[in-house]
C-alpha cells in the first residue's frame, strides 16, 4: 500500500474515532456536576446554623458533594434585612440551580428578589403569612420549603408543667419579624381561653433583648420564647434576666435549653435541614419547586435543663425529666 493510501486511511480513521466520540458525548446522560446551590441565613445562631449543616450534609448524600460536582456559598446577613436583600440580589445575579433562604428575612427578601430561580425556604414558622406562599399546596411558582412551625398547644403544655400555677406569661419577640407576630397573636388567643394572659415585651433588634426581658420582672410568673431570630442570637442576655431574677425561661428552640432556659419542645434543626436537602436535590434533579408541597416537621424532641431550673427558682417533676430526649445538668 502506498504511502499516500496508508495517510489517507489515518485521516479517516481518526475522523471516524472523533464522530463517534462526539456522538456519545451527545447522547450520553447530564451528570449531576456542576450544580450551583447558594445558601443564606438571617442572622447565624445555632439553630439556623444546624439547618444550613443539614442542607449541605443531604446533598452530600444524594450526590452533589461542595467542592466537587457542586458550588456551595453561603452568607449570613448579621441580623440585617437591608443586609439580607442586598444577599437576595447578589445571589439572583449569580443564577444559580437553587437558593436556600433560612428563617423568615431572608426567604422574604428572596422570594421579592426573583420569580424564576428556585427557591427553598427553611425554619419559616408560617410561610403563609410571610407571603412566601398562598396556602400548604403545591404553590405553582419558583418557591417551596420546610417550616419549623410548632403546635402551640403542647408548647402551652409544656409551661403549665414547668410552671403549674401559671397566670401570666411573658413574651420578648422582635414585631417585625412575621414569624413571630403570628406565634403572639395565635398564643395570646389559646392562653386567654385557660384564663392566662400574654404580657408582651418587644425586643426590634438583638440589643433590645436584655431590656425587654428585664421590662417583665414582677409582671409574669414565665417568659416563654419562639424561634424568634433576635431572641435567639442574644439569649445569654434573656438567661441573665431569667437568673438574677428566678423568671423561669421555655423556649421552643431546644439549642436555647443547653444556654439555659429550663425546657423547650422543639424540632431538631438538623434534621430540619436535611428535610430541606431532599427538596433541594428533588430539584436539582430536574422537579420543579411549584410541584412540591410546603411541608413541616413531625419530630418533636423534650430537652429540659436541671440547673437552669434551680437558678431560675423551679423545682420540676421526675415525669418531666424521665419523659425529655436529653436532660442537661
Amino acid at each position: 500500500m502506498s504511502s499516500m493510501k496508508k495517510l489517507s486511511l489515518r485521516v479517516l480513521a481518526k475522523a471516524l474515532v472523533g464522530t463517534l466520540a462526539l456522538a456519545a458525548a451527545c447522547s450520553a446522560p447530564a451528570l449531576a456536576a456542576d450544580k450551583a446551590v447558594l445558601v443564606t441565613a438571617i442572622v447565624e445562631h445555632p439553630a439556623l446554623d444546624a439547618v444550613r449543616d443539614g442542607v449541605k450534609d443531604e446533598l452530600k448524600d444524594e450526590g452533589f458533594e461542595a467542592g466537587k460536582n457542586l458550588k456551595w456559598e453561603y452568607q449570613s446577613a448579621q441580623g440585617n434585612t437591608g443586609t439580607a436583600a442586598q444577599i437576595a440580589r447578589k445571589f439572583v445575579g449569580d443564577k444559580p440551580d437553587v437558593i436556600v433562604a433560612i428563617a423568615t428575612p431572608s426567604a422574604q427578601a428572596l422570594v421579592s428578589a426573583t420569580k424564576s430561580i428556585p427557591i427553598v425556604y427553611s425554619g419559616v414558622t408560617d410561610p403563609v403569612a410571610a407571603q412566601l406562599v398562598k396556602d400548604w399546596k403545591p404553590s405553582g411558582t419558583n418557591v417551596t420549603g420546610v417550616s419549623d412551625l410548632l403546635e402551640l398547644e403542647k408548647q402551652i403544655d409544656l409551661i403549665k408543667r414547668v410552671v403549674p400555677n401559671v397566670k401570666r406569661v411573658g413574651m420578648v419577640y422582635n414585631p417585625g419579624e412575621a414569624n413571630s407576630a403570628v406565634v403572639v397573636k395565635a398564643l395570646k388567643e389559646l392562653l386567654g381561653k385557660s384564663g392566662i394572659t400574654l404580657v408582651e415585651a418587644a425586643a426590634p433588634r438583638t440589643v433590645d433583648v436584655g431590656s425587654a426581658a428585664k421590662s417583665l420582672i414582677g409582671k409574669v410568673d414565665v417568659i416563654y420564647t419562639n424561634t424568634d431570630n433576635n431572641v435567639v442570637s442574644a439569649y445569654e442576655s434573656l438567661v441573665k434576666v431569667g437568673n438574677d431574677a428566678k423568671i423561669p425561661l421555655v423556649a421552643s428552640d431546644t439549642d436555647s435549653v443547653k444556654r439555659g432556659a429550663i425546657a423547650a419542645l422543639g424540632v431538631n434543626y438538623y434534621d430540619l435541614g436535611r428535610q430541606t436537602g431532599k427538596i433541594v436535590a428533588r430539584i436539582l434533579k430536574g422537579e420543579k419547586p411549584g410541584d412540591i408541597a410546603s411541608a413541616t416537621s413531625s419530630k418533636l424532641e423534650l430537652f429540659v435543663n436541671t440547673t437552669a431550673a434551680q437558678k431560675q427558682g423551679v423545682t420540676l417533676s421526675s415525669d418531666l425529666i424521665k419523659s425529655a430526649k436529653t436532660v442537661i445538668k
